[in-house]
């Protein structure tokens, strides 16, 4: 017989009713949640959505009720099993790849099948001959074959040119040979010098497709506990002498004659990272999705959570405050709700100029257009995800001491994310990409000064080369006038660092710091531009809503532009007098996005099972929840341990104690 609980009686206190709070504060704004859904997401992706969630949701099997308490092997093996569950939801229900994606996305865990639906599946779309795809294609898409991506060593991760792994032509058998064994290369073939021709694609097989076992000429495995992705199985692997058949050789852009051994390079030797460069647009789009969930969790906790009153009031009694109006709580997370937007837009632009450069390049191979595409890529994938693992973190701080518990749903978002800036190239290292291609476009200006631009970052460069000698330093910050100054000060850093480098000749590497903020600042000012034609399109019939979003969009530009003050007045973009006003500019914007707050969130139609979070749920039973979480689902509490040191027993009435002690 279960025994009594009084605590199922319990109701909560009459000021700490999260769910009448939550009420009242979505009546503070007039604004249309669905119309702005609609306007981010798009009627197609919320209907997907809530059409996954649906079949989602009575899933026993992806429950996330337990997972936090589980081990690593015992995540990974719930990950597998909801990963088959998912595919094989897919074949019930007709799923398409989207649906799919979305509901790995709400179940928010990187199942083992991850890369083989991202980066394999791009890669060998890619890098493929249309032969090759012909075959490879259909095998990839019914899941005959599962697929993983793999690119850099223990000693070399973005030094692509410096791995080790040695692929030989070996004309007698018409075989490819990899070798890589301890960090030694070894000479391997039929003799001769050997020749780098760079980094290439090959598809190898690593296990044995009944027994799933790798030969003797490969060792695999996982490489163990890491920060986050749990149910993924990060992977080493080294080959000895590994041979693979000529078309393995993924030969859309190289190829090697079988007859003659002879190589043929790609037109553009940079077609072989177009995998890479989609991986980080891909990771620009979803960093706007990542901040949301954490923002949203933070609105609505810090509107619902109260501490102490107003010491100003004339009133001695009556509710604490919202910690939401506090000014100091204010100005580390509305800033981030602006930014959420800001990368929206950006995301968008970044998924079009990829979809477009990528159509461009197989019709007329223009490296141009690639070599922006992938110094865009690499500037906006730094700033973006900095943006959102931080922005995780600040509102987890924001949050105070429930933002330390599980309840809060970003325990597991914080530890995955914090991959993120580092893969697909550390942070601070890509962006010397960014900053290259600046330098190189201003050389071009230089040499050819009436030239017409192809891009909007050439046109820039040209317009402040014409107008160098006389800087804006704009008096009256219009939203016109605030992207012009981002474009301005990284017009002026990319020419600051141009001189540095080609006149005063100082070295690439004693310029890294430079570099860095010319790519943030030149990443800034995409982030802000692209907010600001976003704004000029309004396609919103609210001008309410409108109005609201000019102020997010002046609250992310000029609270950045605050950050860096010093750069904006030593570019003269902006004069030194507003500068100075910019805090108190700050303050009004957050006073007047404070109200809509939470209408603004719910806008970004995050659904509770995705949050899996007490402090942000829809209807403001935090402290319900948090309990419920806390007395009743917490496995720990259905324990009754023995704390007396000199007993071997560790669980009340069992007897296996000194073996587990014995195991340590």
């Amino acid at each position: 017989m279960a025994r009594p609980d009084f605590t199922d009686a319990l109701q909560p206190h009459p000021d700490a009713n999260g769910a009448k709070m939550i009420s009242k504060e979505r009546q503070r704004s007039a604004i249309d949640i669905d119309e702005l859904s609609t306007h981010l997401f798009g009627t197609t992706y919320l209907q997907r959505q809530q059409n996954v969630l649906n079949i989602l949701k009575p899933e026993r099997i992806l429950s996330k009720d337990n997972q936090a308490n589980l081990s690593r092997p015992d995540r990974y093996k719930l990950g597998l099993a909801r990963g088959k569950r998912m595919r094989q939801l897919m074949d019930i229900h007709g799923w398409n790849e989207a649906d799919l994606l979305m509901a790995e996305y709400l179940v928010d865990d990187l199942q083992p099948y991850h890369l083989h639906l991202s980066l394999f599946n791009s890669a060998m779309r890619e890098q493929s001959s249309d032969a090759q795809r012909a075959y490879w294609i259909p095998k990839i898409e019914s899941w005959e074959i599962i697929g993983a991506y793999a690119q850099t060593e223990l000693g070399h991760g973005s030094n692509i040119r410096g791995v080790e792994l040695q692929v030989t032509w070996d004309q007698t058998t018409k075989e490819f040979v990899l070798h890589i064994s301890g960090g030694t290369m070894l000479p391997h073939g039929d003799g001769g010098e050997l020749v780098s021709y760079g980094p290439l694609p090959f598809i190898v097989r690593v296990r044995d497709r009944r027994t799933h076992l790798p030969p003797s000429s490969i060792v695999v495995g996982d490489i163990g506990p890491k920060y986050g992705y749990a149910p993924i199985d990060n992977a080493y692997m080294l080959f000895n002498n590994h041979r693979i058949a000529h078309n393995c050789l993924l030969s859309r852009y190289a190829s090697v004659d079988p007859d003659t051994g002879a190589y043929t390079k790609p037109a553009n030797p940079t077609s072989v990272y177009g995998s890479l460069t989609r991986g980080r647009a891909v990771i620009v789009m979803s960093a706007r999705l990542v901040l949301m969930r954490a923002v949203t969790v933070a609105v609505r906790y810090l509107s619902i959570r109260r501490q102490f009153r107003d010491r100003d009031s004339p009133q001695s009694e009556g509710p604490e405050s919202s910690v939401l109006d506090y000014s100091t709580v204010q100005v580390r997370v509305l800033p981030l709700l602006a930014a959420t937007f800001a990368l929206h837009y950006s995301g968008e632009a970044m998924r079009e100029l990829y979809e477009r450069t990528r159509s461009t390049i197989a019709l007329d191979g223009d490296r141009g257009q690639l070599a922006e595409l992938h110094s865009t890529s690499a500037g906006l994938k730094s700033l973006a995800t900095d943006l959102a693992a931080n922005g995780i973190e600040t509102c987890r701080r924001a949050m105070g001491g429930h933002g330390f518990g599980g309840g809060t749903g970003l325990v597991q978002l914080n530890a995955d994310y914090l991959s993120k800036p580092t893969v697909e190239g550390d942070n601070w290292m890509i962006t010397q990409q960014a900053a290259r291609y600046l330098l190189n476009r201003v050389e071009d200006v230089g040499r050819s000064p009436e030239q017409e631009s192809k891009s909007r970052t050439e046109a820039n460069l040209r317009e402040y080369q014409t107008r160098a000698s006389t800087p804006p330093k704009i008096t009256e910050l219009s939203d016109k006038a605030i992207a012009e100054a981002f474009q301005w000060r990284a017009s002026f850093l990319a020419f600051e660092a141009h001189r540095s480098h080609y006149v005063q000749k100082r070295s690439w590497n004693s310029m890294l710091i430079e570099l860095y903020k010319l790519s943030r600042s030149y990443a800034q000012s995409m982030l802000v531009s692209n907010f600001y034609e976003a704004m000029q399109q309004n396609s919103l019939s609210s001008p309410h809503t409108a109005a609201v979003l000019r102020d997010l969009y002046r609250l992310f530009a000029l609270s950045t532009m605050d950050t860096e003050a010093r750069e904006f007045q030593k570019s003269g973009a902006v004069a030194g007098e507003v500068l100075d006003t910019l805090p108190e500019q700050i303050l009004k914007l957050m006073q007047s996005i404070r109200p809509h707050a939470v209408r603004l969130v719910d806008a970004f139609a995050l659904p509770d099972f995705l949050l899996d979070s007490a402090l942000g749920r829809y209807d403001g039973t935090v402290y319900e929840d948090l309990f419920n979480r806390a007395h009743r689902l917490n496995p720990l509490n259905r324990v009754t341990f023995n704390p007396d040191y000199w007993s071997d027993e560790i669980v009340m009435g069992s007897k296996d104690g000194g073996q587990i002690l014995a195991k340590q």
